[in-house]
Order: C-alpha cells, then sequence, then structure tokens
C-alpha cells in the first residue's frame, strides 16, 4: 500500500484526495467554495489562478503583480508560437484547441521559459548568497558580480539577460519593478536580478538589458508563486495571446501566405548516395 493510499483506502477501494474542487447532484465547490453563490462575479480569474496554484488568496499587492505579468506576457505578435498556432488553424481549421496546443508548445528556453529559468536561477542563486536582510545596494552588486564572474568562468548565459529586439532596455522591465515597489513587494529575486543588469556591463564587457520574460519571473517568485508553476503563468498569460491571433487569423488569415512563401523558396538537394 502506498503512503498516498494508506490512509484513504476503505472496503469500496482506494479513494483520491484533493483540495481542488468537486460536484454532486446540484453543486460545485472549488477550493471550499460554492462556485457559483460564492466565487461567480465575486472574485476575478486571475486572483482564482494564483488561488487555486498555492491554496491561498493573493493580498491585493500579490494580485496586482501577478496580473501586470499576465499583461506582459500575453502577446508579443508573430512569434514563433503564434505563427505555430496560425499555420496549425490553417492546417486543421475544425480544431481550435490544436491551434492553442501547438502554440504553448513552443514555449521553451528562448520563448515563455524564460520566465521560469529565471525564477529558479536567482532562487537557486539566493540560497548561495546567504542571509540578505540588511543587504544594501553595493551588497546586492558583490553578489551578483561573483555570479556573472562565475557564469562567464563556466561559459553560461544568465537566464534573464538580453533581449533580441530590446538592446537598449525591454520596455516592460522598468514598469515591473515599479509596480512591485508600489507594492511593497520588491523581494530578493527582484533586487537580485535588478543587481545583475547594473553590474552586467562591467563583469561581460557589455550592456545587457534585462527583459521582460525574466523580470516576470522574479516578480513572481517575490510575490509567493511556486517556482515549478513559473512556466505555466507564462503559458496561461500566452493562451490569451493566442486567442487573440487565432480570431485575427480567422477574419485576416496570413497563414496560407507564410506556407506559400516557404513552400515557393524551399531548396530541395536530394541526399547524395
Amino acid at each position: 500500500m502506498t503512503p498516498e493510499t494508506s490512509e484513504t483506502s476503505t472496503t469500496s477501494g482506494t479513494r483520491y484526495p484533493t483540495g481542488i474542487g468537486t460536484s454532486d447532484l446540484h453543486t460545485i465547490q472549488v477550493l471550499g467554495h460554492d462556485l457559483a453563490g460564492e466565487l461567480m462575479g465575486k472574485i476575478g480569474f486571475a486572483e482564482l489562478a494564483y488561488w487555486l496554484a498555492t491554496k491561498r488568496r493573493p493580498t491585493a499587492g500579490q494580485l496586482r503583480v501577478f496580473e501586470a505579468v499576465l499583461v506582459s506576457l500575453a502577446d508579443h505578435g508573430f512569434t514563433p508560437t503564434a505563427i505555430a498556432a496560425r499555420l496549425t488553424l490553417y492546417s486543421a481549421p475544425d480544431s481550435l484547441q490544436g491551434a492553442i496546443a501547438a502554440g504553448l508548445l513552443g514555449g521553451g528556453s528562448r520563448f515563455l521559459g524564460v520566465t521560469e529559468d529565471t525564477g529558479r536561477y536567482l532562487h537557486e542563486s539566493l540560497a548561495t548568497v546567504g542571509d540578505t536582510d540588511a543587504f544594501t545596494d553595493a551588497d546586492w552588486d558583490d553578489a551578483a558580480r561573483a555570479l556573472l564572474t562565475s557564469a562567464r568562468a563556466e561559459k553560461r548565459k544568465v537566464p534573464g539577460l538580453g533581449h533580441p529586439n530590446h538592446k537598449d532596455g525591454d520596455p516592460r522591465t522598468p514598469v515591473m519593478f515599479a509596480i512591485a515597489e508600489e507594492e511593497r513587494l520588491l523581494g530578493p529575486h527582484l533586487r537580485l536580478f535588478a543587481a545583475l543588469g547594473r553590474v552586467a556591463p562591467e563583469v561581460l564587457g557589455r550592456a545587457l538589458p534585462l527583459n521582460g520574460a525574466g523580470v516576470a519571473g522574479a516578480a513572481l517568485a517575490d510575490a509567493g508563486l511556486p517556482l515549478t508553476m513559473l512556466r505555466g503563468f507564462a503559458l496561461l498569460a500566452r493562451t490569451a495571446g493566442l486567442i487573440g491571433q487565432l480570431a485575427e487569423e480567422l477574419d485576416t488569415p496570413i497563414a496560407p501566405a507564410v506556407y506559400d512563401e516557404v513552400d515557393r523558396h524551399a531548396l530541395y538537394s536530394p541526399p547524395e548516395e
């Protein structure tokens, strides 16, 4: 008998415990509350998403930071995720869910996954720094300098640094820092991330802007969201963007032109025998 079932087995068989939700003939329960009577029309979707992931309701500040992150990651134009979704809809117009899934499957180390990668990197780095309660900006800079020096020696990239388009600064980053500070949620993850940006030119020899996906990961970590779920929140945000992309695709399609462009310019080189 496994630990998960040792205390929940009955004569009628194994039980499967959950604190998320359940339903019966007349009611639906979510997180211990009546969905229809206590939640619908009384809480927002972002609040529910935070609550579902953490099993606790967010403070007003945590909710504002969380919502700002979701907005910041929703859509960035014709990214690979959006193009994949549009092409999948063109190929299978009867499968909206397939098109959305195709876009979400592209959330990895270059797009969307940076949110989780940065949050995890900062959290693991903080564990090596020690007690930061009394840290000044100079102390944070020293810690960041040591981390970047180590990464450079080991030829490792630091997630969250640099952006292919916003080379002079990601416009989302200062806004996210400002919101976190206003809500008194400028915690150790964001402070270390800011320090990495300050000392990067000195250590790496070039300025690398702190990108929006990275600051999102730092902000989510300081807002109390679980690190294991950070990529999930990025995908949650991008789902809204993909729905918008697909709605536009139905009205003004670009997928046929993308397909024709690639097909007409394909260079066929058969393997040598």
